[in-house]
């Protein structure tokens, strides 16, 4: 940004799209890293928010996050979405927003965006969002670099149209963008192939399970992320635990997030982990 988080007035709507939050709450933002909103993805409490929208929305603002990353009703209609499939993009804002929350951000399927694309940025549009996340591209285990290549060819197509909608397509990395190919990493493959501007990265934090860290990315390839998911890692257990109590420098990752140009950040952990990864986050300079 080209002006301090710290110094620029706060204005709630810009942040929150118009939501009920006071102004005391939505100046407690700037403590928190990167002066962005702390955000959470709900796909871990996807079946809570299936049963009943508005009180997990509250149940997340209470919490403390300001901030949601939804996934796509109708591309996630099987894995526990299917139950806001016929709200209105109008409606699910207007809900999101009477909890106190935003949401500029939603993972997408790959066929819904390949079959259904101009149908999806009407939703997107409706739903205020900035970022449409493409979650995976789902290719078999033993697709070639070339496969690989046409996939992120595809996705520039995609990242074209959405861009003229005012909207800035993204890619959400897995473990499986983390292994070599004929001695290429696939994740330095699709760096190569994907359009700067047309497709930004979103960046799993939990591929530190591999040996790879966030912050040797966003040095690697300044301003080519727009988002993150958080996750720590605990190596002697070998699982992962909430934010703050694992192996990640969190210091030097935000700190090089500034370069990589991260512009939210999301929790992704069950409901329990979510709240014990809040203090730890809103407690950080950084």
């Amino acid at each position: 940004m080209n002006s301090s988080p710290r110094t620029q007035p706060l204005s709630r709507r810009r942040f929150l799209g118009g939501s009920a939050v006071s102004i005391a709450a939505a100046r407690e933002l700037y403590a928190d890293p990167l002066g962005l909103a702390i955000g959470c993805q709900v796909y871990p409490v996807r079946e809570a928010l299936g049963k009943d929208f508005d009180g997990t929305l509250r149940q997340l603002a209470a919490i403390g996050y300001r901030m949601i990353e939804m996934c796509s009703p109708p591309g996630y209609e099987r894995s526990g979405f299917g139950p806001l499939v016929t709200l209105k993009a109008s409606e699910m804002r207007r809900k999101i927003h009477a909890a106190g929350l935003g949401c500029e951000s939603c993972h997408y399927q790959f066929r819904e965006l390949r079959e259904n694309l101009e149908d999806r940025i009407a939703f997107a549009r409706a739903l205020g969002l900035k970022q449409m996340i493409l979650s995976t591209f789902g290719l078999r285990q033993d697709a070639t670099l070339s496969d690989w290549a046409r996939a992120a060819g595809e996705l520039n197509k995609i990242g074209e149209q959405t861009h003229q909608a005012g909207i800035q397509a993204g890619f959400h990395n897995h473990n499986f963008e983390f292994r070599e190919i004929d001695g290429v990493l696939i994740y330095d493959k699709l760096m190569s192939e994907l359009d700067p501007k047309l497709v930004k990265m979103q960046f799993q934090v939990s591929v530190i399970s591999l040996g790879y860290e966030a912050a040797t990315f966003f040095e690697k390839y300044p301003g080519r992320f727009v988002s993150l998911h958080l996750q720590d890692w605990m190596p002697v257990d070998k699982k992962m635990v909430p934010v703050g109590q694992g192996a990640v420098d969190w210091r030097k990752l935000f700190a090089a997030a500034k370069k990589g140009g991260v512009k939210n950040y999301f929790v992704e952990l069950n409901m329990d982990a979510m709240k014990a990864s809040y203090p730890f986050l809103h407690a950080l300079e950084a």
